[in-house]
């Protein structure tokens, strides 16, 4: 079976998340509230790393329940610093409830989050047509623009290249290489 070369093949957790979720399209608000985290806790890391932690994040943080987080206090921000669970850099941990505010405004604003982020990609997935990993882009129009919209409304770890590997793993864009055995059946597939 034929899978995008990124993939560790001797990695179950990381075959599953290829396989069950990256490229899918996802629409629920709080599940692109914690991709959007994530993706941000990876910033100079690899993605490998931030998958192994993802239980981990799930309970430090809520499970990314954004009204839950933005009660967080000081003392609950020191003591996620010292949280093996996940990645312990302050300004990293301090950027969640920063973005679980901003969050919060964007669901009152537009109704969804969904539908604020959505509308980058005119509520459509992009469907590439890549022949290698090496012909993905690391940043594209569309993602700079999201990006300095992020930014604008509040939000923090945000750049263009976490905003592209955002619109990857929440299937805004779909990125499987055209041999890959997922590139049809995520293409269409809305099962979040």
């Amino acid at each position: 079976m034929k899978r995008c070369e990124w993939v560790k093949q001797d990695e179950p957790l990381y075959v599953e998340y290829h396989d069950k979720e990256w490229g899918i399209p996802v629409y629920d608000d709080q599940h692109l509230f914690e991709m959007l985290c994530l993706e941000g806790a990876q910033a100079g890391l690899s993605w490998w790393t931030i998958l192994q932690k993802r239980e981990g994040y799930r309970a430090a943080f809520d499970q990314f329940d954004a009204s839950k987080i933005i009660l967080y206090t000081e003392d609950k921000l020191q003591e996620l610093s010292q949280d093996s669970r996940i990645v312990r850099n302050k300004l990293k941990i301090a950027s969640v409830v920063t973005n679980a505010q901003a969050f919060l405004r964007i669901q009152e604003k537009y109704d969804s989050f969904s539908d604020y982020i959505w509308r980058f990609v005119d509520h459509q997935p992009i469907i590439n047509e890549w022949s290698s990993i090496a012909d993905v882009p690391a940043t594209t129009e569309i993602s700079e623009r999201m990006s300095k919209q992020l930014k604008k409304d509040g939000f923090k770890f945000v750049g263009n290249t976490i905003c592209y590997a955002f619109m990857q793993a929440t299937g805004m864009v779909n990125d499987h290489v055209v041999d890959c055995f997922c590139r049809s059946e995520g293409s269409d597939d809305e099962n979040r």
